[in-house]
């Protein structure tokens, strides 16, 4: 039998359907890129904001189409959407066979041989523990790099997120169960690991009685094969000495932080349920740049929350224009039914909110093009991705550069001679807006 999978939302939500898919493929179960071809298609589902609810929505109803007229025998859901709208995905689109909640992935196999033996089936773990799945993940990502969930779930309770509902309490994954995975990816050819949870920072808290990403990071540096280690989501006001101590010693982990500080004027960030305040913000900016001076700072903002001000707006594009982040991204704010922000007052409309996010992309992007282009003239190493015919140019990263949201390095080269997860040493010699344009300065590792 063929599978059609669906993954929507973020890289979380990939490492669990990654884990779905492994599990399958161990039944027998091939895979297909052609829906129409498909006798079992499965949506893991996202609704952390509005347009994702919308993406996952749709995506339903057009997979149920192939389950209506095609030759699809089984349509499971899974994910945040199923988890927080079970009973309307039951009542509303009957041709979902199975509907799985977000911490009952690990039952997948069993779902879909209940469904093609022909009953419906739904499987709502509490939000407590995590799934055990003793298959290996089928990586979805081209296979030189890898997403590795080190928690679930979020404590912290902001006043505009829904995460705590529909994914549980924090939740760390033993940090053995780690290892062996990032060991396992390795041997697969994973040259680069990002570090992924709700909130990277708080690693351990719940297993070992202090936070233990520090930890974490001395025992994957030690891991041969990986030669990046990248983290993400790392709550600004959990970034301690630890932490910054073992990204200096190890030299694997990439000097590159995602640091979502959603806002800058205090009184929003209070209203956000949020735990810092600007001069705290400006504190750790600071602190990371003198301890790690080539560090790279990605962050986002959420513009027009509710009650927020053209003063308050105007406090924010203030501080990013002081504190020149490398890397930036701004979303209008979403309303999320069951979150308190969504029932207070003085809602900001629409129009509002998408203009202050114009703005604060347009200063960004001042900035970005400034760092970019006083990149050129320095030699850093560079991730491979692939290769352009056409132009003639590799597109490959440097650490400053996760992948799928930041920019490339576009490497000028007569032929190809490298592959696809090489890594090159290349001396940076212009800028294009967001990217930047290189030649092979030396040979690769």
């Amino acid at each position: 039998m063929k599978l059609f999978f669906v993954s929507l939302g973020c890289d979380k939500n990939l490492v669990d359907s990654e884990f779905m898919i492994g599990t399958l493929l161990e039944e027998g179960i091939t895979m297909t890129d052609d829906e129409s071809a498909a006798d079992i298609i499965i949506v893991n589902t996202c609704c952390f904001i509005n347009d994702a609810k919308e993406e996952s929505v749709n995506t339903i109803l057009e997979m149920a189409e192939y389950k209506k007229n095609g030759i699809c025998r089984a349509l499971l859901v899974t994910g945040c959407l199923a988890q927080r709208y079970q009973k309307e995905i039951r009542e509303e689109i009957p041709e979902v066979d199975a509907v799985l909640g977000t911490n009952s992935y690990d039952d997948i196999a069993h779902a879909l041989h209940t469904v093609l033996d022909g009953s419906k089936y739904e499987n709502f773990h509490t939000l407590e523990g995590l799934p055990s799945v003793k298959s290996r993940r089928s990586i979805t990502t081209g296979g030189h790099f890898a997403y590795l969930k080190i928690a679930e779930g979020c404590s912290k309770h902001c006043t505009y997120c829904i995460i705590p509902a529909i994914r549980g309490a924090y939740r760390s994954v033993p940090m053995e169960e780690l290892l062996s995975q990032a060991a396992q990816l390795a041997a697969a050819g994973v040259k680069e690991l990002i570090l992924v949870a709700q909130e990277t920072t708080l690693y351990g808290v719940d297993l070992y009685g202090r936070k233990s990403l520090d930890r974490l990071l001395d025992e994957l540096n030690k891991i041969a094969g990986l030669y990046w280690i990248r983290i993400l989501y790392c709550y600004p006001e959990e970034i301690d000495d630890a932490l910054i101590a073992a990204i200096r010693r190890n030299e694997k982990v990439c000097h590159y932080l995602d640091i979502p500080i959603q806002h800058a004027d205090d009184q929003i960030l209070r209203r956000m349920g949020r735990r810092t305040s600007q001069q705290d913000l400006k504190d750790i900016v600071s602190k990371l740049r003198r301890e790690i001076p080539d560090i790279c700072l990605r962050t986002t903002v959420i513009c027009g929350f509710p009650g927020e001000t053209e003063a308050q707006h105007e406090s924010l594009m203030r501080f990013i224009n002081e504190m020149e982040f490398d890397r930036l991204g701004a979303f209008t704010y979403s309303p999320e039914e069951g979150t308190p922000a969504a029932e207070f007052p003085d809602q900001v409309d629409e129009d509002t909110k998408l203009n202050w996010q114009e703005e604060v992309m347009e200063l960004e992007q001042e900035i970005i093009f400034d760092k970019t282009q006083e990149m050129t003239g320095q030699t850093i190493w560079a991730f491979v991705e692939g290769w352009l015919p056409d132009e003639r140019v590799y597109a490959a990263r440097s650490y400053r550069d996760a992948p799928d949201i930041d920019g490339y390095v576009f490497i000028s080269a007569g032929e190809a001679e490298f592959m696809s997860g090489d890594f090159v040493k290349v001396k940076i010699t212009g800028s294009m807006d967001y990217d930047l344009t290189a030649e092979v300065e030396g040979g690769n590792l």
